[in-house]
């Protein structure tokens, strides 16, 4: 009943969505991604719960995942999935598999749910429902597995992995690779019977595993999969909406020459085309791929020479920093850059800058309950976005 509120006035807020001031991209001289918490193993993944208990959830792709609480993380895991996991996790090296995202249900401080992505054994990108044990909250039950969906992958790369709940419509948002190898050998981004290279958009309350919402931009249509939300995307590498708006930010992972950062505004009806892999970025880039028509320009972009794998952040709403927000904050996995992104309302265009300079190796961003924006390194250590002084 409490969803059924919750979601019914999310939908009236389409109509009346409120105004905010008007964001700036920040000075990044004026703060610094300060260290928060580390000694993690190939973290790719840090969250809340939305339970009222201010802790943290690191996700490394080992296949754990760590409760952070008073500013350290808990010897024993929330949930260990390491078995499921390929071999070429197990024995490391660099590898795009093993766990590759997570997500809390929106109601789970009464439910108990969350869900995992990861790549098993045989390749394939799976979606498991979970739910913490009944007398431990920093304890997951790993009998309590509900499969949700599987997506063959033709390679090993490009597997997708961010998982996001709508706060607009209270759907499950997951972002599918295009299966890998270089420059999507089998235009899976174009390919509408397939579920490779898309957003996808499944409801997870109305039935098990889920049902596919009747508002899909292509339930109806045969030609397409009608769990396809969005399509013509790479390798969406960490997607994010905007708690107090509901846009959805889509960072996609370029072939050769641009990384980008894709934006639906929450009033979308989905089924938004991005172009690849006839396009990557702005660009044309297979010339025997036809351009879609309409097909949606990325909100910007970077060439290679200023980094080379983009990774997704979030929108600061917390109360900490108060000039910040509605400013988007992304960077680069190679070289640790960051940017800010805001949109300018005068020009009606979107606005990015360069931030700061980390040096780390990005694999993601996040935020706490309260909206403040944590920084992720894949070499073991999380830092939070502070202001100097």
């Amino acid at each position: 009943m409490k969803f059924k509120l919750c979601l019914l006035i999310c939908l009236l807020a389409l109509f009346t969505l409120p105004t905010f001031a008007q964001a700036t991209n920040p000075n990044g001289d004026d703060y610094t991604w300060e260290f928060f918490v580390g000694g993690f193993d190939n973290p790719i993944q840090v969250l809340h719960a939305g339970d009222g208990s201010n802790r943290l959830f690191v996700v490394e792709q080992l296949g754990f995942v760590l409760v952070v609480e008073n500013g350290a993380f808990l010897p024993d895991p929330f949930l260990d999935i390491s078995e499921l996991l390929t071999y070429e996790v197990i024995r490391g090296g660099y590898t795009e598999r093993g766990m590759i995202g997570m997500v809390f249900h929106p109601n789970y401080e009464e439910n108990g749910y969350f869900y995992v992505n990861y790549v098993n054994r045989d390749e394939d990108v799976v979606v498991v429902r979970y739910q913490v044990s009944a007398d431990n909250p920093n304890k997951a039950d790993p009998n309590s597995a509900l499969h949700i969906i599987t997506v063959g992958q033709p390679f090993p790369n490009h597997n997708g992995g961010s998982m996001e709940f709508s706060p607009v419509d209270g759907y499950l948002y997951i972002s599918v690779g295009d299966g890998g190898a270089a420059g999507d050998p089998f235009s899976n981004g174009q390919n509408t019977s397939t579920l490779l290279g898309k957003i996808l958009r499944i409801d997870v309350d109305s039935a098990e595993p889920y049902a596919v919402p009747d508002t899909n931009p292509f339930v109806g249509n045969d030609a397409y999969a009608p769990e396809i939300w969005a399509l013509g995307l790479r390798n969406v590498w960490r997607m994010s909406f905007d708690r107090n708006t509901g846009d959805l930010y889509m960072a996609d992972v370029g072939q050769e020459k641009v990384e980008e950062v894709n934006v639906q505004r929450a009033n979308s009806l989905g089924g938004e085309n991005y172009g690849w892999n006839a396009m990557e970025g702005s660009e044309r880039y297979n010339p025997n791929t036809p351009i879609p028509e309409p097909h949606t320009l990325p909100a910007t972009e970077y060439g290679h020479d200023l980094g080379c794998s983009i990774t997704g952040g979030n929108v600061y709403r917390g109360t900490d920093m108060p000039e910040l927000d509605g400013v988007y904050f992304y960077g680069d996995y190679c070289n640790g850059r960051t940017w800010s992104l805001v949109f300018d309302e005068a020009t009606g265009t979107w606005i990015s800058a360069e931030f700061i300079e980390t040096g780390r190796q990005i694999s993601s961003f996040g935020e706490d309950e309260q909206g403040e924006v944590y920084l992720v390194d894949y070499k073991g250590d999380i830092f939070r976005l502070t202001r100097k002084g």
